[in-house]
């Protein structure tokens, strides 16, 4: 799967690819600058039942994959990070400090990490767990345009992650959203009714909980009445430590 998402010529040097993981509904963002001679590319949020997808893909482009980035840790999916870091050696594990995971790289708020000439600046948007973060692109004109905000479980396209565990907070999430211009174009972790990408001005205008005000909205999130996530025993264990234990300390 493809984003379907124009991007203004400045762009050309991004190549970007959506992909998708149908059992947890998952999306993972591949992001290369390809006007690089080493084509340095980097995966958001891969899944461990699609790594060799992912590395398939890869290897096609010519790409050169210098990190493998997790927007929080997951409870409904194993990440790939750690099957990455086995299957290509020198592969960097990046995640939130907050998070208190495992991985090679940690971020805090303001944090960029860079591919060629593109960059993604590091916003924490908590809420939904309390070590989620937010990617964003630059605002700069050489900076892939509009810009694009890969937004984990914290906004999702016409809803958003739910709050009742792993340190989560509808009042944190609600302060966190919406902070980025409106034609900032939002690419979730997840989606369950086939959408692929938003923006931020769609959102404030249609998304039916974050749209009211904040008393409302956690009212909301505290009725949800959801069931417990079926993988959450499996899969925040394993990415707590990249996705697999003991296995990324052999693979270095």
């Amino acid at each position: 799967m493809g984003s379907s998402s124009s991007f203004s010529s400045s762009s050309s040097k991004l190549l970007f690819r959506q992909l998708f993981e149908k059992e947890s509904s998952t999306f993972t963002y591949l992001l290369a600058d390809v006007s690089h001679p080493d084509k340095p590319a980097l995966l958001i949020d891969p899944v461990d039942k699609t790594v060799d997808r992912d590395l398939n893909l890869i290897n096609e482009l010519g790409l050169k994959l210098i990190y493998a980035m997790n927007t929080h840790v997951h409870a409904d999916h194993v990440t790939g990070t750690g099957l990455l870091k086995t299957k290509l050696p020198g592969v960097k594990s990046v995640i939130s400090k907050a998070s208190g995971s495992k991985a090679d790289m940690f971020l805090e708020p303001g944090d960029k990490v860079s591919i060629g000439d593109i960059y993604l600046e590091v916003r924490a948007t908590p809420g939904h767990t309390a070590g989620c973060v937010t990617y964003v692109t630059g605002e700069e004109a050489d900076q892939p345009q509009p810009r694009m905000a890969f937004t984990g479980d914290a906004v999702l396209i016409r809803g958003c992650g739910r709050t009742d565990f792993q340190g989560g907070s509808s009042d944190q999430l609600y302060e966190s959203i919406f902070t980025l211009p409106e034609d900032t174009l939002i690419y979730p972790a997840h989606d369950y009714k086939g959408f692929e990408v938003s923006t931020v001005g769609e959102e404030m205008q249609h998304n039916p909980r974050l749209t009211k005000d904040k008393e409302t909205f956690k009212t909301i999130m505290s009725n949800l009445n959801l069931s417990y996530p079926k993988m959450i025993d499996v899969a925040v264990p394993a990415n707590m430590v990249c996705g697999l234990q003991d296995v990324p300390s052999q693979a270095n």
